[in-house]
């Protein structure tokens, strides 16, 4: 892997689990000497994930973008359209073992497993229920779609009530492309989708005075 590839996936994965705040300044001396990297491979990584929205400029530097309020509604219209199209291909052509597989995605996840487990199964069942619609259109837009919610959905996940909710709302789900339900399942994605980003802006909106207080930037009106 070259060591812009490394310094990119180490300085993403800081900034989707918030070790890096929203509004945190970058500078590209700072970041050569974290990752130990020279001035062009971190140019290009910032770059990179200025394209992936996820640091923008701010004047000769950088800054972690900050979190949007406003997106996280937009996101919720534009993952219902795709996600329900998803479950819906889902029911039609996913086979017994596919759908087996997506349920131990589910049950490897243990109630006292860390929080950072819950995060990353709770995106991947999304990616890989649509995976189950055959179509990688929908595949590469949801995944999409689940990396720009990945900052709020950090904080979302902190309680176990959150935890438990979305995945007796993940079991129900799957259920119901089990019983090739598809009336009930795209009910189902929707109800879920907007049960998420009602959770999402919640969360943020109640802390947002702490979260400000941290140094967080949270912008937008829901």
């Amino acid at each position: 892997m070259s060591q812009m590839l490394q310094i990119h996936d180490q300085l993403r994965e800081m900034i989707l689990s918030l070790d890096l705040g929203p509004g945190e300044r970058l500078t590209e001396r700072w970041l050569e000497s974290r990752f130990g990297g020279s001035r062009t491979p971190v140019r290009a990584t910032l770059v990179r994930l200025e394209a992936e929205e996820l640091v923008q400029r701010d004047g000769r530097n950088w800054i972690v973008a900050p979190i949007d309020l406003g997106e996280i509604t937009a996101l919720t219209e534009f993952r219902e359209a795709l996600e329900t199209a998803a479950v819906r291909h889902a029911c039609a052509r996913a086979t017994d073992a596919d759908i087996d597989a997506v349920e131990d995605l589910l049950n490897a996840c243990e109630p006292d497993a860390p929080r950072e487990e819950w995060h990353r199964v709770g995106t991947d069942f999304h990616v890989e229920v649509a995976r189950l619609s055959g179509n990688e259109f929908l595949v590469k837009a949801i995944s999409a779609a689940m990396i720009k919610l990945s900052r709020a959905r950090w904080l979302e996940v902190r309680t176990e009530e959150a935890r438990g909710n979305a995945f007796a709302e993940h079991r129900h789900l799957l259920d119901l492309i089990r019983r090739r339900d598809a009336e009930a399942a795209t009910q189902a994605i929707c109800g879920h989708i907007r049960d998420t980003r009602d959770r999402l802006l919640r969360s943020l909106e109640d802390d947002r005075r702490g979260l400000r207080a941290r140094g967080f930037a949270i912008i937008g009106a829901a």
